[in-house]
């Protein structure tokens, strides 16, 4: 069998297995193993090691795409200097995404505007790309999809969107006040997932104390509470509004240039 005819029938292997970045890089890897008089066996393990990195990164790529951040955001860009109220010590820790095997939800308080959501999403994004399944939504798109789909007659499999991720992120919980349908939906998914003892990265502008206006019971909000509360990693943030600030900085520029435009021009 001639050499073009190897090298073809091995192409048309690789192809069949769908190891298709081998098959895009035989070529060159074999050219490769000419000059530098390489070894079948470090050309293979060269072709293996591409195709391998290829499939870990589209993997991360669907489970990024699967788990709907709204954004992709990352802890090297929060400003921590801005938020000194910050346990920096406890947010590198988790950033070891220690508290996932250990099965310890993290819940995010304090007020508008301080980096809840931001830290959130930092840390669900450093799990999906280390191979968790994670999942992204806010409490009211939550409950809104889950009282659509009870309507429809469907709610069992929509539950399971929000059962089945090892890290569920859910955000802004207690920005707007829930009826008995609502609350009751909150409770099903944090009593289901403590069950089986999946996580909640979870974010609130409201403390514990007041969530009974939030669910209108302290029933179901103490019923809540005390299965979030099992082994938690609480991080309170107290600080001033991100947005805020920007808000403010952009007013100022816009006074600058509105003051530089304003100046009268010399006579020449």
């Amino acid at each position: 069998m001639s050499e073009a005819t190897v090298y073809q029938r091995l192409r048309e292997h690789l192809a069949y297995l769908k190891l298709t970045t081998a098959a895009e890089q035989l070529s060159g890897e074999l050219e490769r193993a000419q000059r530098e008089q390489l070894s079948v066996t470090q050309v293979l393990e060269k072709l293996l090691r591409l195709e391998v990195q290829e499939t870990r990164a589209r993997r991360q790529r669907g489970r990024l795409r699967f788990a709907l951040y709204p954004v992709i955001q990352t802890l090297a860009e929060f400003d921590f200097d801005f938020q000194p109220s910050i346990d920096r010590k406890l947010v590198a820790e988790l950033s070891t995404l220690c508290f996932i095997p250990e099965r310890r939800n993290l819940l995010l308080l304090g007020p508008p505007g301080v980096g809840k959501s931001h830290l959130a999403i930092a840390l669900g994004v450093t799990a999906t790309e280390t191979g968790y399944q994670t999942y992204f939504t806010s409490a009211a798109d939550m409950v809104q999809n889950l009282q659509a789909a009870h309507l429809a007659g469907n709610a069992s499999s929509t539950l399971r969107l929000y059962l089945r991720p090892t890290v569920l992120v859910i955000d802004e919980l207690g920005y707007l006040p829930m009826n008995q349908d609502a609350a009751n939906w909150i409770f099903q998914v944090v009593s289901r997932r403590y069950e089986k003892g999946a996580l909640i990265i979870l974010t609130s502008n409201r403390g514990f104390s007041d969530w009974g206006q939030i669910f209108a019971g302290q029933v179901v909000a103490a019923a809540i509470v005390d299965r979030l509360l099992h082994n938690p990693v609480a991080l309170n943030i107290r600080g001033h509004s991100y947005r805020m600030r920007a808000y403010q900085e952009a007013m100022t520029e816009q006074r600058t240039s509105g003051e530089r435009r304003s100046l009268p021009r010399r006579a020449s």
